[in-house]
């Protein structure tokens, strides 16, 4: 029986994770880094890859920054290839790019609404898709998809797009790991509440108010994302198929 050191490590393994350059993208890429993973870190901004990278290597595991708009196609295969090219392999993708954009339904302009569509769901399935042909071959892997617990119960002050893509990628990830776990694939999400994050602006700013809204009396940490994701990461979830793990101090509880 394996010990706990080893079901939780990733040492020598290749993480790959989209928005990775700042935020709960980072505090993951970090955490992977911190348990042994080499790490793929992808976003629009290269430069910002870049320093992230930089980041990383400081902890002694290897670091590549790919400049990537993952609602494009043909810009995620490329991150494939440069993936594969550095490391010649990927264990776990962790889809974390996301976006939101505040406006009710009336005022909501399309190509806004479609803008977060794109991000938060497509490009989900455009890197599962991509990198999960890489790991199909391997017959092993792990994907996590970043969704939110907007996309569990109702949020009175969220964007209806943003809830909606949230809830899409729920369901995303219990389909898509049906089909790919009899490859040893396993897909889940994690669901995070209040964060101190450039998307949760409220949280960030106004944490103290905002921590008294949660049943835990506080805003998420950043070893509680940390936690998370190592854990889907790492052969201690190698059981754990389609399930979205809530991260969120009791929220959803009290939202009933």
């Amino acid at each position: 029986m394996a010990t706990v050191q080893q079901l939780m490590s990733l040492e020598g393994r290749v993480s790959v994770i989209t928005g990775g350059a700042t935020g709960l993208g980072l505090q993951m890429a970090h955490a992977l880094a911190e348990a042994g993973s080499h790490i793929v870190i992808s976003s629009r901004k290269l430069e910002n890859c870049e320093a992230a990278a930089h980041e990383i290597e400081k902890i002694g595991v290897k670091a590549l920054a790919v400049g990537c708009d993952v609602t494009k196609a043909d810009q995620v295969e490329a991150m494939k290839d440069a993936v594969l090219k550095k490391f010649g392999r990927v264990d776990v993708l962790v889809n974390n790019a996301g976006r939101a954009w505040v406006a009710p339904p009336e005022d909501m302009p399309l190509d806004r609404w479609q803008q977060v569509l794109d991000l938060n769901i497509t490009a989900p399935f455009l890197c599962a898709q991509a990198l999960g042909r890489e790991m199909i071959k391997a017959k092993r892997g792990k994907i996590i998809n970043i969704a939110s617990i907007d996309g569990i119960s109702v949020n009175p002050w969220e964007t209806y797009s943003y809830s909606a893509s949230k809830a899409g990628v729920i369901h995303l990830t219990k389909r898509m790991s049906l089909e790919m776990i009899k490859d040893g694939i396993c897909v889940n999400a994690i669901a995070p509440g209040a964060f101190a994050s450039e998307m949760n602006r409220e949280a960030r700013d106004h944490g103290d108010a905002t921590a008294q809204t949660i049943p835990a009396r506080r805003i998420g940490k950043d070893e509680d994302m940390a936690a998370a994701a190592i854990y889907l990461s790492s052969n201690a979830s190698d059981y754990v198929v389609g399930h979205t793990l809530v991260v969120d101090g009791g929220v959803t509880l009290a939202r009933g």
